[in-house]
């Protein structure tokens, strides 16, 4: 019986991911311009390799960065939401796109309120702009069509440096995602725990050596993004796909503050006409429904998992297990505004 209910997840998971395909479109994401830094930069490059490269004044809250990825060998663009008062050193949220990775138009800055969330609080608010279909984490291999992929390496080693050198910032951080990158801020955690105060995971599947987790992955990477999901983490029976799962390594967890998240996949508050996204379009409505509801009933499946095992291991979170809600933006920005108490009050904010 077990069995026969993780098919017929993994079927639903696979329809829903190829519901959307056809819906996503993933432009080359732009660099940032601007003048090159020096100073506190140019020490960041000579202990750890990386450094920055251009940096942008969008506005007096706000700057677009480009930093060099030594693991990566090329320039990463970021966003960056500058505190309110920066008359102290501050601590950083690292705030993830999904699955486009900021690429896209499915991001943060265009779909919630985060400018006006963040305008009275004092933090800096990092967003990478590129990642598409990588689950930000470490490939094995290098892939035909995305290349080198050494995104854990870069957001644990490598950027937090330069983030610190460049803004002055307390050293202290936290992390959150949605979706896709839902799986990679819980990965980043049981890889080097207790460097993040916090981590918030927002509709993210907790699972990836199993086949309901595996599934998930399968259908963003492979089948959104037309890539072998061996070069990740090498074959699916492998080590390496154990070694990255949430649930398995649940103990790694211990003493990190978790906010996690996940609608029931039913409609909720946010499918309705007026909807922000949905915007009276009886189209998108149905999508969101339907196709974001298949995927959130994934995404509540994992989670239960890992709430399970977090309790079995008595290690403390908050788990937010919404009756209705779908894959969709409207939740997330709610789960953003719901998890910043806690996620502020971990980092002294």
């Amino acid at each position: 019986m077990r069995h026969s209910r993780i098919a017929s997840k993994r079927l639903l998971v696979a329809a829903a991911v190829a519901a959307v395909i056809p819906l996503v479109a993933v432009p080359a994401a732009a660099s940032a311009g601007g003048d090159t830094s020096g100073g506190a930069a140019a020490n960041v490059a000579r202990t750890s390799g990386a450094y920055l490269v251009k940096s942008t004044e969008v506005s007096d809250r706000k700057v677009t960065i480009s930093v060099y990825s030594p693991s990566m060998d090329r320039n990463i663009p970021l966003e960056v939401i500058l505190p309110a008062d920066r008359s102290a050193p501050r601590p950083t949220l690292y705030l993830l796109n999904g699955a486009g990775g900021g690429e896209d138009r499915a991001t943060w800055q265009r779909n919630t309120d985060i400018n006006q969330f963040f305008e009275d609080k004092n933090v800096n608010v990092v967003t990478p702009l590129q990642g598409a279909f990588s689950y930000y984490t470490d490939w094995q291999k290098d892939d035909e069509k995305l290349g080198r992929q050494k995104w854990q390496t870069f957001m644990l080693e490598e950027l937090p440096p330069v983030i610190d050198a460049e803004f002055g910032t307390s050293r202290v951080q936290s992390i959150a995602a949605i979706s896709m990158t839902g799986t990679s801020v819980l990965n980043y955690a049981i890889a080097k725990p207790g460097f993040y105060k916090s981590v918030g995971s927002f509709s993210g599947c907790a699972e990836t050596a199993t086949p309901a987790g595996q599934s998930f992955i399968q259908t963003v990477v492979g089948l959104r993004g037309g890539v072998d999901v061996t070069n990740m983490w090498g074959p699916l029976d492998g080590p390496g796909w154990g070694q990255n799962d949430p649930v398995a390594n649940a103990e790694r967890l211990r003493g990190t503050e978790l906010y996690i998240t996940t609608g029931s996949g039913l409609p909720g508050p946010h499918e309705t006409l007026d909807s922000r996204g949905i915007d009276g379009r009886p189209a998108a409505l149905a999508n969101q429904a339907i196709v974001g509801g298949l995927i959130e009933a994934a995404t509540n499946y994992c989670t239960h998992n890992l709430a399970n095992r977090l309790a079995q291991l008595q290690i403390p979170a908050t788990f937010d297990f919404k009756p209705g809600g779908t894959h969709s933006w409207g939740y997330w920005q709610d789960d953003l505004h719901n998890s910043w108490p806690m996620i502020a009050r971990s980092m002294g904010i």
